[in-house]
């Protein structure tokens, strides 16, 4: 798992949700042959997996802390760069997010409108002026998959909800519990 992943599963966890790392779903998708209907099977991983009783929760979980951040048409789809937009391809490609959602549900016992897609986004693209996260934002809250349209969640609510975990005095064995917990006794968080 991830270092920004591990911090999206705390959040997960601190709202009653059992979470896995990475899982993949074997999706069978048609090939582009014009002469004869094909079809080929490919593994698309989801980033974490979230289960309580009522939803599970697959999420996609993009730090982009060393890079430009995320990009809304990558998000989107609507680029003609295909290798930045295949990495959000569990999003954007309505077949494969449909079929993705379906077997999570079969694997695991839910009913497909008990599944949520969510996106965590640790850095979008040109924050300062919040193009990016508004225009990701307004296309999910377009998109209809399992249970509803797909959550965007940014860096500012996963620290929120940490931080708050970390306030907890029962000890759990987490990496980024303890950190923050080190932190804040250290005199170094402040806020």
């Amino acid at each position: 798992m991830e270092a920004f992943e591990s911090f999206v599963a705390v959040a997960l966890e601190a709202d009653d949700f059992v979470v896995s790392g990475g899982v993949k779903f074997r999706v069978k998708l048609p090939t582009r042959k014009a002469a004869y209907t094909e079809e080929q099977t490919h593994g698309y991983e989801v980033d974490l997996v979230g289960a309580r009783a009522d939803r599970l929760v697959l999420a996609s979980v993009k730090s982009a802390f060393g890079s430009r951040g995320v990009v809304a048409e990558h998000v989107t789809g609507e680029t003609s760069n295909q290798a930045a937009s295949r990495r959000y391809r569990l999003l954007n490609d309505k077949a494969v997010r449909s079929r993705v959602v379906a077997e999570a549900a079969k694997r695991y016992g839910y009913r497909i409108n008990q599944v949520q897609l969510r996106l965590y986004v640790g850095r979008f693209s040109g924050r300062k002026a919040g193009a990016h996260e508004q225009r990701v934002r307004a296309w999910a809250t377009k998109q209809r998959v399992g249970g509803g349209r797909i959550e965007v969640i940014d860096v500012h609510d996963v620290v929120r909800i940490v931080r708050e975990a970390a306030g907890d005095t029962q000890y759990r064995d987490s990496s980024v519990l303890v950190t923050l917990k080190a932190l804040n006794e250290a005199g170094l968080i402040v806020g």
